[in-house]
C-alpha cells in the first residue's frame, strides 16, 4: 500500500467499508517510517504501540457499524507545536526537551481524532517555529525527500518531508510566514493556509503567534486536504478570532475545479529578488494557465515595499514573550542563533513598535482589497529560492514571498508548478480576497489537474 498512490477519501471509505483495516493502514505507515525515516529525519518521536491500540479500536467500531468519521484510519502526524496525548511538545527547543507528555490533545488534534485519524508520531520543527529551515539542537535537521542535501523548508518541514517520503498521507502543520506553503512548495505538495480563524487556535494557552499564524494540515493532493480540512474547521469558543463554519463543504469545491476568469500575476510582487530559475519555472507555469483561457495581467508591484520588518516586529514580540525568560541562562547559548537575535531585538521594541507593525497590516490588505476589485485572484512564486542545502546559511530573501500574506490574514495556497534542474519541486503561490478559501481551493485544483504533475519524491 503506497500512501502516495491512494487519496485519503479512498483509503478511508475502504477502512468504512471493512475492505482494509485501520490497522494496516498504521502497520504500513510505521514500516514506511522504519524504512525512510532514519535518512530523512521527519518523525521525532512514534508510539507504535499507541498507534495500533488506537487502529484495532476504530476496527472494532467498524465491526460494530459505528460511524467513524471521514477520515477513518488514516494515519496522521502531528506537527511538534501541536499538543498529542502522550507525547511531549517540545516545539524544537531544548528549553522543552524535558516538558512533560500531553495530558490533552490540541483542538486541532481532536478533531482530527474524532474525524478517525490515528496518530502515530510527532514531526520536526526549527526552535519555535522560527524559520524557514528544519533543523534544530535538539533533533538535528530534517532533509528534503527529492533531495537529501537540501532543507524541506519550514517550518512544517518535517511534516512536509513526512508525506513526501511516503510515511504519512496526513500531517499537521501551521502557517506564520509561510510554514505551510514554503515546506509544501519544496516538497512537491499543495500546501493551503486558510483565512485566518478556520481553523480554531483556542484552548488553555494563548496561540503563539496571536495575529499571523495559522493553524491546518498537509496532504497529498488539493482534494485531500480539502477534505482533511473539512473535519478541523469552524468555531470554537476559546479563540477570539474563530469565523463562523463555512456553508460549503471544502471539498466539494475541489469536484469542481476552475479558475477565475481573471487572474493578477505578480513575478516579484514589487520588491523580491527571485532566482532565475525559479522564475522561469514560474512564468512558464503562468504561461500554461493563459493557455486554458484565464486572463492574466501582469503586476509589477503589488506593495510599494518589503514588509518585511513589520512582520519581524510581531514575531520579535511573540517570541520575546514565549522564550525571553531563557535570556541570561545557561541555555539561551544552545537557542537557535536566528532566534536569540530576534528575541533580543524584540526586547528593545516599544508598544508603539508593535502597534504601527498592527497598522502596517492594515496597509497591506487595504492594498489587496484595491487589486482584487479587478481580479478574482492574485498568483506569484511560493519561494524566491535558491532552495538551501541542509547546513547552509541561505539567503534571507529566499522566502520573501508568504509572509505578506499573514500578515492580510488572508486564505493562499501553493501548488506544484515544475522541478529545478537539481530535481527540487517549484511552488506556485495562489493568494485569494478575504475569507475566500473556496476559490483559492478551486483554482488549487484546477492547476494540479492542468499541469498534470504526479510529484512523487523518488526516495
Amino acid at each position: 500500500m503506497d500512501f502516495r498512490r491512494e487519496s485519503i477519501r479512498e483509503l478511508a471509505e475502504s477502512v468504512r467499508a471493512g475492505k482494509i483495516t485501520a490497522r494496516e493502514l498504521v502497520d504500513t505507515a510505521l514500516a514506511r517510517i522504519d524504512e525512510v525515516n532514519e535518512r530523512v529525519n521527519a518523525f521525532v518521536a512514534v508510539d507504535a504501540d499507541a498507534a495500533r491500540a488506537a487502529a484495532d479500536h476504530l476496527d472494532l467500531r467498524v465491526a460494530a457499524g459505528d460511524d467513524v468519521g471521514e477520515l477513518a484510519g488514516i494515519p496522521v502526524a502531528v506537527k511538534d507545536t501541536e499538543d498529542a496525548i502522550g507525547y511531549r511538545t517540545t516545539v524544537g527547543s531544548v528549553a522543552w526537551a524535558d516538558a512533560p507528555p500531553a495530558t490533552s490533545d490540541s483542538l486541532l488534534v481532536a478533531r482530527l481524532k474524532e474525524a478517525g485519524a490515528v496518530v502515530v508520531g510527532k514531526t520536526n520543527t526549527p526552535e519555535l517555529a522560527c524559520k524557514a529551515e528544519t533543523d534544530n539542537a535538539l533533533f538535528g535537521a530534517t532533509r528534503n525527500p527529492w533531495n537529501l542535501d537540501y532543507t524541506p523548508g519550514g517550518s512544517s518541514g518535517g511534516s512536509a518531508a513526512a508525506i513526501a517520503a511516503g510515511m504519512v498521507p496526513l500531517a499537521t502543520a501551521s502557517d506564520g510566514g509561510g510554514s505551510i506553503r514554503i515546506p509544501a512548495a519544496v516538497c512537491g505538495l499543495p500546501g493551503f493556509k486558510t483565512s485566518l480563524g478556520r481553523v480554531p487556535a483556542g484552548g488553555p494557552k494563548a496561540p503563539s503567534w496571536h495575529h499571523l499564524s495559522a493553524k491546518g494540515i498537509l496532504a497529498r493532493t488539493t482534494t485531500d486536504t480539502a477534505l482533511a480540512y473539512d473535519a478541523v474547521i469552524g468555531p470554537d469558543p476559546t479563540d477570539l478570532r474563530s469565523l463562523p463554519m463555512p456553508e460549503p463543504s471544502w471539498v466539494g469545491a475541489t469536484d469542481d475545479p476552475h479558475l477565475p476568469m481573471k487572474v493578477a500575476w505578480s513575478p516579484t510582487l514589487g520588491y523580491a529578488d527571485v532566482d532565475p530559475e525559479m522564475a522561469a519555472v514560474c512564468a512558464a507555469a503562468v504561461a500554461r494557465l493563459a493557455d486554458t483561457g484565464t486572463e492574466v495581467v501582469e503586476v509589477d508591484t503589488v506593495f510599494a515595499e518589503n514588509p518585511g520588518l513589520a512582520w519581524y516586529t510581531l514575531t520579535a514580540g511573540y517570541n520575546l514573550r514565549t522564550i525571553g525568560h531563557l535570556r541570561g541562562t545557561e541555555l539561551w547559548e544552545r537557542v537557535d542563533p536566528g532566534l536569540r537575535t530576534q528575541v533580543e531585538y524584540g526586547n528593545g521594541l516599544s508598544a508603539a513598535d508593535v502597534v504601527k507593525a498592527e497598522d502596517a497590516c492594515h496597509e497591506l490588505n487595504l492594498r489587496l482589497v484595491e487589486l482584487f476589485h479587478d481580479v478574482r485572484l492574485l498568483i506569484t512564486p511560493t519561494v524566491a529560492g535558491p532552495i538551501p542545502r541542509v547546513g547552509e546559511k541561505p539567503e534571507p530573501t529566499w522566502v520573501g514571498f508568504t509572509y505578506p500574506f499573514n500578515m492580510t490574514r488572508s486564505p493562499a495556497g501553493t501548488v506544484c508548478a515544475g522541478f529545478t534542474d537539481n530535481g527540487l519541486p517549484v511552488g506556485l503561490q495562489v493568494v485569494g480576497p478575504q475569507h475566500a478559501d473556496l476559490v483559492v481551493l478551486r483554482a488549487m485544483a484546477a492547476i494540479e489537474a492542468s499541469f498534470g504533475l504526479d510529484p512523487i519524491a523518488p526516495l
